[in-house]
């Protein structure tokens, strides 16, 4: 029996960008890496963005945002990107992204977490609904401005 590379789980750098740019595109959002690392300069403490890697390869991250809530005193944390290089999946690194995830949230004070997920990725909304997520609490709507 062989032992598996560990999954290294560790705060994105603009090293990351070309890799990131590269994952997002290929989920249909393109993007290079100047973009990323724009982004990246704007997730600063409590949010941030989180890279999952095997021996230095950046197979998957994911984008969280802390925020506090107007309605209530209390905060929430909302995911914004979670992707995972496709011809790893099924190998349990979303699940460790968003247990990231959910520490980064309850170590800022959010009571809750939430994601979004399209109606066109019934893979993500599995992943997401097997890890507790409620699909029927939700009503999202938008507008291009």
């Amino acid at each position: 029996m062989t032992d598996q590379p560990a999954i290294v789980l560790r705060p994105a750098s603009d090293e990351d960008a070309p890799r990131i740019a590269s994952l997002l595109s290929d989920e249909g959002y393109p993007a290079g890496p100047s973009d990323i690392v724009a982004r990246l300069d704007r997730f600063a403490a409590p949010s941030a963005v989180t890279v999952a890697s095997i021996d230095g390869e950046v197979l998957g991250f994911i984008a969280i945002h802390v925020m506090p809530r107007f309605e209530h005193g209390d905060w929430i944390a909302r995911i914004l990107a979670l992707v995972v290089d496709p011809g790893v999946r099924e190998r349990g690194i979303g699940r460790l992204l968003m247990a990231e995830a959910e520490r980064v949230g309850r170590e800022h004070g959010a009571v809750f977490v939430e994601i979004t997920a399209g109606h066109h990725r019934p893979d993500a909304r599995r992943l997401y609904e097997s890890l507790g997520y409620d699909a029927t609490v939700t009503s999202y709507l938008r507008k291009r401005l």
